[in-house]
């Protein structure tokens, strides 16, 4: 599903929140992978199935971690950055979008 901010790149000079904390976000997220590829590997390996959904569950959580620290951050920067120019339909926007973003967390 595309995003209305897909066109955002550093190509435009956008810049989101999240900038400063980059490296450690792609820190979390090459674990994830890491995990991931560990999880491919177990089932190649024909290992035991609920040692596989341990994992397949710690490797969820981590993405349900690095969600969460996205949305905190998207309330505590862009919806209140909308709020802060009193921007009443745009902040009303930032935080549909946020509702929108927890709806699809919830939905998987």
């Amino acid at each position: 599903m595309a995003s209305e901010h897909e066109g955002h790149r550093a190509e435009d000079g956008q810049t989101y929140w999240y900038h400063g904390d980059k490296v450690a976000l792609q820190r979390r997220l090459r674990r994830i992978e890491g995990q991931i590829r560990g999880i491919q590997r177990m089932v190649e390996d024909d290992e035991y199935c609920i040692d596989i959904l341990t994992q397949i569950s710690a490797s969820t959580k981590g993405l349900q971690a690095v969600a969460l620290n996205l949305l905190e951050g998207h309330i505590s920067h862009c919806v209140a950055e909308a709020q802060v120019k009193g921007d009443a339909e745009e902040a009303d926007g930032k935080v549909k979008e946020a509702t929108d973003a927890v709806a699809r967390l919830l939905r998987t």
